[in-house]
């Protein structure tokens, strides 16, 4: 099976708009290729934790819809994915101007997809490495990843 990457970009843009928390805490998706998602936050208060950094709630939402993104961007249309299982290590704060998580896909089979996600603090043009996570994922047939 072989999908354009026009018709990759359609398919996560439409589920995209379809995730209402990713507007309730205003991120944005970023580049999409075929295996790799880039998922932005722009800092705000109604996603800080009590010091003022982007609580880790938000991080991990971000993370979890890039690499599920990523997956899904390599599916036949006609299946979506699900987490079953992640994992995240915090390597410093984050605080910047914007949030960047990137994921990208691993290793994909019938079935099960591996994902991960690194995140970073980006501040006048320089980024820093604030978090990594890793996330298994499963094939899940009928779910086109747009429920209506």
């Amino acid at each position: 099976m072989s999908i354009d990457d026009d018709e990759i970009v359609q398919r996560i843009s439409a589920s995209f708009e379809k995730q209402g928390l990713m507007r309730t805490i205003g991120a944005t998706l970023g580049s999409v290729r075929p295996g790799q998602v880039e998922i932005i936050l722009t800092p705000h208060a109604g996603v800080s934790q009590q010091y003022g950094f982007v609580h880790g709630g938000a991080l991990g939402t971000i993370a979890d819809s890039a690499v599920g993104f990523s997956a899904m961007s390599l599916m036949p249309s006609d299946r979506g994915v699900l987490t079953t299982e992640c994992n995240m290590n915090f390597l410093a704060p984050a605080e910047g101007d914007r949030i960047i998580a990137r994921g990208k896909v691993v290793k994909t089979g019938r079935t099960l997809t591996f994902c991960q996600c690194e995140l970073f603090a980006k501040r006048d043009d320089q980024e820093q490495l604030i978090a990594l996570f890793t996330a298994t994922l499963i094939a899940v047939d009928g779910r086109d990843g747009i429920s209506d």
